[in-house]
């Protein structure tokens, strides 16, 4: 029997060729967000390892919207020349060059992971964070995040946009929102984070508001014809926070508007969220959105093996499968997967006495 992880599958006029995405993974390796060899060889070494869609890490859509001063960015016309070769060389090895776009909120400002992921203030290259209301991440951080204005919430809108529009001219070819893990456009969907009595705030419907805002915008420059993402968290895994049921509603939503696939991951909202991991624990929220919003999903999450991901498609309860650390461990994941489940499928040329 054929595998289903690697079939192709058509979204809209782009043809993914297998179902393997290599997830969006900051590398916390840029400066003034821009790209450079780093990112070139990481992104294009899982080009040649086999992978269909190649999305990259959360680009930040301004410079205070980065998670940390190392992040991309493409908040200005100069950061595009480089992401254009990357993307022609990951084109070039018969795979989709995707990106991530991404405001990271009151989570913004911090350190790299290797260096403590520390809150860092403007004397340490850090700077004011903002968010839909001033409530700190954690309540010993030095300084609170300021509470968007209605200026600054047409700021952001106006960000993503422009970003949108540069990402067109890099060549990217899949383009996906960033609404999870407790950046800002999830800050604004939870009850937990979104303290707001404006029309921003209270009800689901004026706490998702933002994000249909900022779907419509990047749809204007977003051409029509290329697959648009979005990345959500299904749960807060916290009480009172947002979870499954909204976010099979918004997915139904989202569907409505022309979003092409729902990437399901979940928290990362709240330090205090209680995470019961295990193999594939997130695949369930992408199951229940692909059924009851009726969109295609991607699941994400401690899937690390060929007959996992197989299994997850074949039983109908995904559409794709977006790896992040089995793939820092294996660029070249897709070809031995597809060993593993016994698909003949390309491999680059340079590698192909490799092979056997």
């Amino acid at each position: 029997m054929a595998s289903v992880l690697f079939s192709p599958l058509s979204i809209k006029k782009i043809i993914l060729k297998n179902r393997i995405v290599i997830s969006p993974m900051c590398q916390y390796s840029a400066i003034d967000g821009f790209a450079n060899d780093w990112h070139l060889v990481h992104l294009g070494s899982r080009a040649t390892g086999g992978s269909a869609l190649i999305i990259q890490e959360a680009t930040a859509v301004s410079p205070e919207g980065r998670i940390s001063p190392e992040d991309l960015g493409l908040w200005k016309d100069e950061q595009i020349e480089k992401l254009q070769t990357i993307n022609k060389f990951i084109i070039s090895q018969n795979a989709v060059p995707g990106i991530q776009i991404a405001h990271a909120g009151r989570k913004a400002s911090v350190s790299a992971p290797w260096d403590g992921n520390k809150k860092l203030d403007v004397a340490q290259g850090g700077w004011q964070t903002v968010a839909p209301s001033a409530v700190p991440y954690h309540e010993n951080e030095p300084f609170l995040p300021e509470a968007l204005d209605k200026i600054g919430i047409q700021k952001v809108i106006s960000d993503f946009k422009a970003t949108t529009k540069r990402a067109v001219t890099a060549g990217y070819q899949v383009l996906e929102i960033h609404g999870a893990h407790g950046y800002l456009l999830h800050q604004f969907m939870s009850p937990l984070t979104n303290l707001r009595t404006d029309e921003y705030g209270g009800s689901f419907e004026n706490r998702i508001r933002l994000t249909l805002e900022i779907v419509d915008a990047v749809q204007i420059e977003w051409p029509a014809d290329l697959p648009l993402f979005i990345r959500i968290s299904a749960t807060d895994w916290a009480e009172g926070g947002w979870n499954l049921e909204e976010s099979v509603k918004l997915s139904a939503i989202l569907k409505s508007k022309g979003v092409d696939v729902v990437d399901v991951s979940s928290g990362g909202l709240v330090s205090h969220q209680k995470i019961v991991i295990g193999p594939g624990y997130q695949v369930p929220f992408a199951e229940r959105i692909k059924k009851e919003a009726g969109v295609l999903t991607g699941a994400v999450g401690l899937i690390t093996k060929a007959a996992q991901a197989e299994a997850i498609l074949a039983d109908g309860r995904a559409d794709l499968i977006l790896l992040a650390r089995e793939s820092l461990r294996d660029p070249n994941l897709a070809l031995h997967f597809a060993s593993e489940l016994n698909s003949d499928i390309h491999w680059p040329k340079q590698y192909e006495r490799a092979k056997i």
